[in-house]
């Protein structure tokens, strides 16, 4: 079965009755084989696994911008968002970063509509989901390029 919709071709389309009424099999397939696009009425909707999503979101890292001030603190932004902070070290920068990158990811899926919503945000989101399918605060320090 293929869809054309807005330009672009989707293949193997399953219909939102035929994956609800086969939940199980769906999420197997999805999950141990490969992605799949589900359509509801007008809506359409992908199903990926995390593990395919980590590959879709490779190239999404961040660039830690800094500087050493005057009294030997370090300041730094992230080039991709607008984030920034103060450390005593760089080390402490990265730290801080990180922490502040979190809380950000968060607030912005808790407040998804806003900041979603807002265009010098809304590309964002693919920085947004690579930092939440981190499976810990030091996995997401390993996004920074600094």
């Amino acid at each position: 079965m293929v869809f054309k919709k807005e330009g672009v071709i989707m293949q193997g389309v399953f219909n939102a009755t035929d994956v609800r009424r086969d939940w199980g099999s769906f999420i197997d397939n999805v999950v141990r084989f490969k992605p799949s696009l589900v359509k509801r009425n007008r809506d359409y909707l992908a199903a990926i696994s995390l593990e395919h999503l980590e590959v879709v979101l490779i190239p999404y890292r961040f660039t830690l911008e800094y500087e050493e001030e005057a009294d030997g603190s370090f300041s730094g932004s992230l080039k991709e968002l607008d984030i920034l902070a103060n450390a005593a070290s760089l080390d402490a920068l990265k730290a801080k970063i990180t922490t502040e990158l979190i809380e950000y990811a968060q607030e912005y899926m808790d407040e998804f509509e806003k900041y979603y919503g807002a265009p010098n945000r809304k590309l964002h989101f693919p920085y947004i989901m690579r930092v939440l399918i981190q499976k810990n605060e030091d996995a997401v320090r390993g996004l920074l390029d600094a």
